[in-house]
C-alpha cells in the first residue's frame, strides 16, 4: 500500500489529541482518509458507501468549535457498518431485498460517536443480515482482507475491519452476534471488543436483538483507540486503560464448542504464544479442564434462526425472493421455530450460570479466535445453506458461546503467521470485568508491538 496521507492509519486518541489542540484541521484528517480510500477501496471493497462531500462539510463545521480539546473523538473518522441508520444514507444491512430509503436520523449510537467529535467517513460492507462470518453478499460484492487481498476479512463487520486495517478510517462500529466484531479482527491484525450485553444500547433502540445474541461494539487498531470507543459509546466518561493486577489467574481453553472444528496448528501457536507472553507478564497461566456443554452450539443456533426470520419479517416484507438462496432457507428454519414457541430462555440461563461458575476459578480465560486461517476471498459466493454453514462450523466455533452467555469478549493480535497474516487470540471475562479484559489485551499488545 502506498500513499501521501499524513494521518491515515494513525489511532484514534492521537488524531482527537492533534485536532483538539489545534495542530490539525478535521478537514485534513478527512481529506487523507478519503485519498487512502479512493487509493485503496477499489480493491478490498470495505465501503458500502463513502460520505465524501457530507464528511468535508461535517469536518469543517467541527472546525469552528471552541471546545475540540474537550471531546474525545475529535475529528476522528469513523466507518459505521450498514445495519445502523447514519442520516442521510440507505440502511441495506447487506440485502438487496431491503429499502433503499435514507435514514431520517443518526441512532443513538452515531449520535453519541458525533457528540464526542467523531466523523462518519462512511458506511461498510456486511453479509446479509449480518448472517454470516464473512464478508459476501449477492447484492454488494466480495469484500477483501488488505493484508492479502486474496483472502478473506472474515465478518459479518468485515468492511469496518478492513477500513480500520487499511487506514481507511482509525474506528469501526459493528455489531457482534457470534463473533461478528472479533472474527474480522482476528483476521485484519485488529483489536474487536464485544463488551458484556447491556454495556451498549442495540442500534436502532431496541431492548434486544437475535434473542439478545447481539452487542454492538468497536474494532480498533490499539487497546487505548476500543476502551475509549467503548466509553463513548455506553454513554460514560472515557478512563485510560491502567495495567492489570498481578498474578491473575488465567485459564487455557483450546477445546472447540463446535464438534466437526480442529484447531488449526497456526492457531495452536499463536496460543502458545500468548500464554508465553502472560506467564513472562508474572500472570499464573494453567490449563482450563472445562467442557463446554453438547448443546451450547444448538441453543445458540436457535436464537440466530428465529432472530434471522424477524429480521426478515422486519426488514424484507413483500420482497422474500430478493433474499439470497441461503438466507430464505435460514428465514424458513427460523419461522418454523417461531410457530413453536420460539428459543426457550432457560438453557442460555443454565450456561450463563455455568460460566460464571468457571470464573470462581480463574479471573480471565484464553481461548483461541479462530480455528482456521483466513479463508480465500470469494469462496462462499452462491453457496447454498448447508455449503455455507459447514466450514463456517470448522473455522469460527469460539465466539458464539460467549453471545449466548452475555459476557465480555475481546480478540487480540499476537503476532503474524509464515504466510505475514496476522494471528490472534481470545480473551474472556465475566460482565463487570470490562475493564480488566481490557488491561490484560493492552499487555499482550505492548508486547507484540
Amino acid at each position: 500500500m502506498h500513499t501521501s496521507a499524513r494521518f491515515a492509519g494513525t489511532s484514534a486518541i492521537r488524531i482527537a489529541d492533534l485536532v483538539g489542540s489545534g495542530a490539525v484541521s478535521p478537514l485534513d484528517v478527512v481529506e487523507d482518509h478519503l485519498a487512502r480510500i479512493s487509493e485503496l477501496d477499489g480493491e478490498l471493497h470495505a465501503f458500502q458507501v463513502v460520505r465524501a462531500e457530507r464528511a468535508r462539510a461535517e469536518a469543517a463545521m467541527l472546525a469552528r468549535r471552541f471546545d475540540l480539546n474537550h471531546l474525545p473523538l475529535a475529528g476522528v473518522p469513523v466507518a459505521v457498518k450498514d445495519n445502523i441508520d447514519v442520516a442521510g444514507e440507505p440502511t441495506r444491512h447487506g440485502s438487496a431485498a431491503t429499502s433503499s430509503s435514507v435514514a431520517t436520523a443518526d441512532d443513538e449510537l452515531v449520535r453519541r460517536l458525533r457528540d464526542a467529535g467523531a466523523i462518519v467517513i462512511g458506511k461498510t460492507t456486511m453479509p446479509e443480515f449480518a448472517i454470516w462470518g464473512f464478508t459476501e453478499s449477492a447484492a454488494y460484492g466480495v469484500t477483501r482482507n488488505p493484508w492479502d487481498p486474496a483472502r478473506s476479512p472474515g465478518g459479518s463487520t468485515g468492511g469496518g475491519a478492513v477500513a480500520v486495517s487499511a487506514g481507511m478510517a482509525a474506528l469501526a462500529l459493528g455489531s457482534d452476534c457470534g463473533g461478528s466484531l472479533r472474527i474480522p479482527a482476528a483476521y485484519c491484525g485488529l483489536v474487536g471488543f464485544k463488551p458484556a450485553t447491556g454495556v451498549i444500547p442495540i442500534a436502532g433502540g431496541a431492548a434486544q436483538h437475535w434473542y439478545g445474541l447481539t452487542v454492538f461494539g468497536p474494532i480498533a487498531a490499539t487497546v487505548a483507540d476500543a476502551a475509549l470507543a467503548v466509553d463513548v459509546l455506553a454513554g460514560r466518561s472515557p478512563q485510560p486503560v491502567g495495567g492489570a493486577p498481578r498474578p491473575l489467574r488465567i485459564g487455557v481453553l483450546v477445546k472447540s464448542p463446535s464438534p466437526p472444528s480442529t484447531l488449526h496448528a497456526v492457531m495452536r501457536v499463536a496460543v502458545q504464544s500468548a500464554v508465553a507472553q502472560l506467564e513472562a507478564g508474572g500472570h499464573a497461566v494453567t490449563p482450563a479442564h472445562k467442557r463446554y456443554p453438547a448443546q451450547l452450539i444448538p441453543w445458540w443456533e436457535r436464537r440466530w434462526f428465529a432472530g434471522i426470520a424477524e429480521d426478515a419479517e422486519r426488514l424484507a416484507a413483500g420482497r422474500f425472493d430478493q433474499l439470497e438462496p441461503r438466507t430464505r432457507t435460514m428465514v424458513r428454519r427460523g419461522r418454523l421455530l417461531l410457530r413453536t414457541g420460539g428459543p426457550r430462555p432457560g438453557p442460555a440461563t443454565r450456561w450463563r450460570a455455568k460460566a460464571a461458575q468457571w470464573f470462581d476459578d480463574f479471573d480471565v480465560l484464553l481461548t483461541p479466535m479462530v480455528a482456521t486461517p483466513a479463508p480465500q476471498a470469494g469462496t462462499m459466493t452462491g453457496r447454498g445453506y448447508l455449503g455455507t454453514l459447514l466450514p463456517a462450523a470448522k473455522g469460527i466455533p469460539y465466539g458464539q458461546a460467549w453471545n449466548l452467555a452475555g459476557f465480555p469478549a475481546i480478540s487480540m493480535p499476537v503476532g503474524l503467521d509464515e504466510a505475514g497474516m496476522p494471528v490472534a487470540v481470545q480473551l474472556v471475562a465475566p460482565p463487570g470485568r470490562e475493564h480488566l479484559l481490557l488491561s490484560l489485551a493492552q499487555e499482550l499488545e505492548q508486547v507484540n508491538g
